[in-house]
């Protein structure tokens, strides 16, 4: 700050070069905020993706295991069933 001993009214006055460097600094820190918040909303919208590709593949690999027992009890039914007489002998 200068002061201006011609001036009774304000002894303290920024200078050109302060209100510059006050509106440079206030613009870096508003873009960094900004940058940071982006930043959060992008993180949070990769672990969603991540979430939501892994609840996918549980799905598949439980389909899949139900679509085997669902096969291998179609093959045990296609098998005769025996007489009861012949269920009785083992």
């Amino acid at each position: 700050m200068t002061t201006d001993p011609t001036d009774q009214g304000n002894a303290d006055k920024l200078s050109g070069a302060e209100i510059g460097k006050d509106a440079v600094q206030s613009t870096l820190e508003a873009a960094a905020s900004t940058v940071g918040e982006v930043a959060v909303i992008i993180t949070n919208a990769v672990r969603e993706v991540a979430t939501a590709v892994g609840d996918f593949a549980t799905e598949v690999f439980e389909i899949r295991d139900a679509s085997r027992k669902a096969a291998e009890d179609g093959a045990e039914a296609d098998r005769p069933i025996p007489a009861v007489e012949d269920q009785l002998e083992e």
